[in-house]
């Protein structure tokens, strides 16, 4: 009898222990949850419409993250035009659905940080140029003057700008973004305004050290002193093997000691294996991926972030890309929640679990 008792303890003990366990994660969340809309095919429009209503079921946040239209522009496109036929729709929709609206326009290219954006190099311009910027500023303004979104970004990754590109191309976005961020405020003194920095660069991730060469976001923040809130961008499938390896303070501690609110404005991590160009063999699966929704979430909380977003609930068609298209895009071809066809990963039930918490005051 002294022996069942001493198991039924055991029992006890473990069955309250789990209890604990299961009510570790918060019941309420403090980030709102949402994504860039996407679909497999640029070029499909009702695979759009389909994306977009699966997304929003389990968003209350939106994201538009584009490049300046510079083609388009520089061949003599109003910018007024170019906004209504882009995005005013969207962006209505959006509002119907009481999404908060985040918006990001890059002064830079979006796949190649040490570059201006393509069509740019095609016209031999550069954002260090006058006039590129004047026009980037314009854009800027008119987007936020119509779509008026609730928080705006003048600058993307602008860690990783200043150590990939020439210093002439992070000087032209570092003033382009500042002298936007006058121009906003000129007409719009309640959009919260920001930039975004790259996690794995803040972190010193590459160093011999790992992540023990923390390097922090001072000079961002001293460049654009503008920025009452950070975004930040992750794919950490680029250096660590499993998602456990990110240590638990990987976003709070780079505003440790600061009172900015943060966001995950764009990050992710593959579904499927493949190599880099430096042939370095990037491990991906479904489980992976599942195990870094769970690992995001738990760096959230640690965070108090405000938001969190994915740039692709699909993942992309590789087959069907337009021509031209930059091939690094294929490192982000297997970030979706779901597949090419719409089929739900693993990593879709365990978002939709996160969302399912209540979402605190926000």
């Amino acid at each position: 009898m002294k022996g069942v008792g001493i198991l039924s303890f055991i029992l006890i003990v473990l069955i309250n222990s789990c209890k604990k366990e299961e009510a570790a994660a918060p019941a309420v969340r403090s980030y709102r949850m949402g994504f860039q809309n996407s679909a497999p095919r640029f070029d499909d429009f009702n695979l759009t419409i389909q994306s977009l209503q699966l997304w929003s079921a389990r968003a209350d946040a939106a994201m538009i993250t584009t490049e300046v239209p510079w083609d388009s522009l520089y061949a003599g496109h109003t910018i007024q035009r170019y906004i209504l036929n882009n995005y005013s729709g969207l962006v209505d929709y959006y509002r119907t659905n009481n999404f908060k609206l985040w918006m990001y326009i890059d002064p830079a290219n979006g796949l190649n940080r040490g570059s201006d954006a393509n069509a740019l190099v095609a016209m031999g311009k550069s954002i260090a140029q006058d006039d590129v910027q004047k026009l980037y500023r314009r854009f800027v303004v008119a987007m936020d003057s119509m779509l008026q979104p609730d928080h705006l970004g003048l600058a993307l990754e602008t860690n990783l700008i200043r150590m990939a590109s020439s210093p002439s191309i992070y000087s032209g976005v570092k003033k382009a973004a500042n002298d936007a961020a006058i121009d906003v405020r000129a007409i719009d003194p309640t959009v919260k305004l920001s930039v975004s920095i790259q996690a794995e660069v803040a972190w010193g991730i590459g160093s011999p050290n790992g992540y023990g060469n923390f390097v922090g976001i001072e000079q961002d923040l001293t460049d654009f002193p503008f920025a009452h809130e950070l975004g930040i961008s992750s794919y950490p499938y680029f250096n660590a093997a499993k998602p456990g390896d990110l240590p638990i303070e990987y976003y709070a501690k780079l505003v440790a000691g600061k009172s900015m609110p943060i966001f995950v404005s764009e990050g992710g991590w593959t579904s499927q294996t493949f190599t880099a160009r430096n042939q370095q063999v990037i491990a991906g699966s479904t489980t992976l991926q599942q195990d870094y929704v769970t690992r995001q979430s738990q760096l959230l909380d640690q965070a108090k972030a405000i938001a969190v977003f994915q740039l692709t609930f699909t993942d992309i068609d590789l087959d069907h890309l337009p021509v031209g298209t930059d091939p690094t895009i294929k490192y982000f071809a297997y970030l979706g929640l779901v597949d090419i066809n719409l089929e739900p990963k693993p990593s879709l039930t365990t978002w939709d679990n996160v969302f399912k918490r209540k979402l605190g005051a926000n």
